[in-house]
């Protein structure tokens, strides 16, 4: 019997493991998983409900890192990670995204000479500014199997230098989520809760720490999108680091903040909104599947292929640009997908698991 073990941390994590482990159960005569739960987000919210939710199998331990620094969090994760890879003795490691979690997992098995596989490798802002880019480059060089979601992905690793025989074109796992609960989420009485009609009003997430973290960037974000809130309501489900930083800078936001949301909760918010403004990477994706207006509120994106082909901008943090991209959706000028995006089919995870399986002689 072989055994994978997969490190998660944070909601993304969670979401692309749920796929992960459910193609993993085609090969459960030959295959043990496990999975260890970082506590990265500690938040109930934001972690034990996905666990929940997703069906995924009880996580054979959660370290409790909780809050800190990159560096404390990065070092705690790795400390007993390394103590859990010397108990359990997996065959393979598998580390998803770009969280802190992620690059301690990576650290980890190499550390402890086991095989890592890294899902959604190869995706780079460029922005060295970011925690995640340095996440996500480290994280590459330490895996022994990449698993890409787009062709700017495979381009940015043989940039790098590394070898084409690690590189693997398997599509977009979060995609595989998505379309698996989709029609749940059409179940979900978010827009009754918060008293929202569908295209009735848009969503809002903030959280990067190049956004949140400094006083003068979040204060310029505010204030766009309190005068936005006076053309359409905008609702915020806010994230713990965005709440302590409104705190700390003495910030006030006039839109309507949320708690934070349960997966289909948040899926059917997105689906019915007029149109998102994020800075986060995986909800460019989504929005991109339901045809649903994407203005991203950063300088650059990591995930090109949902500005080439989906409905995602880029516009930055400057108000103008801002105010430009609302009313170009509110008078119904906002670009579509262009047709299917390969590899988000809804098969990834399959196609992923296919590949290690073989590694794995099973």
């Amino acid at each position: 019997m072989k055994k994978i073990l997969f490190i998660a941390g944070a909601r993304p994590n969670f979401m692309k493991i749920s796929a992960l482990t459910r193609a993993a159960s085609l090969y459960a005569d030959k295959l043990q998983i496990g999975i260890i739960h970082t506590g990265q987000h500690y938040d109930d919210e934001l972690s034990e409900v996905f666990f929940r939710e997703f069906k995924m199998p009880r996580p054979l331990a959660n370290l409790g890192i909780g809050s800190g620094s990159r560096r404390e969090q990065i070092g705690k994760t790795l400390k007993m990670l390394s103590l859990y890879i010397r108990a359990l003795k997996p065959d393979l490691i598998v580390v998803v995204g770009d969280v802190n979690s992620t690059l301690a997992g990576a650290l980890a098995g190499a550390s402890e000479n086991v095989p890592v596989a890294h899902v959604e490798a190869g995706l780079r802002s460029f922005n060295w500014k970011m925690p995640e880019e340095a996440n996500r480059v480290m994280t590459d060089h330490l895996s022994d199997f990449l698993f890409v979601t787009e062709n700017s992905a495979v381009n940015n690793l043989k940039a790098e230098g590394i070898t084409e025989d690690k590189v693997f074109f398997s599509g977009n796992v979060m995609i595989d989520t998505l379309l698996h609960f989709g029609d749940l989420s059409e179940r979900s009485d978010a827009l009754v809760k918060n008293s929202l009609t569908p295209k009735g009003y848009a969503l809002l997430t903030l959280h990067r720490t190049e956004n949140v973290s400094d006083g003068k960037h979040l204060a310029e974000l505010l204030f766009a999108i309190n005068e936005i809130n006076k053309s359409i309501p905008v609702i915020c489900p806010l994230h713990p680091r965005t709440e302590k930083a409104l705190k700390d800078f003495n910030l006030t936001a006039n839109f309507t903040i949320l708690g934070p949301q349960p997966y289909l909760d948040f899926i059917n918010l997105q689906k019915n909104a007029e149109f998102v403004l994020t800075d986060s990477g995986g909800i460019q994706e989504e929005t991109t599947i339901f045809n649903v207006p994407c203005i991203t509120l950063r300088e650059e994106t990591e995930r090109p292929v949902t500005c080439e082909l989906g409905t995602n901008e880029v516009v930055g943090r400057d108000k103008e640009k801002i105010f430009e991209a609302v009313g170009r959706v509110l008078n119904g000028e906002w670009k579509k997908r262009e047709g299917e995006i390969m590899g988000w089919d809804g098969n990834a995870s399959k196609r992923i698991m296919g590949i290690l399986a073989e590694h794995l002689n099973i």
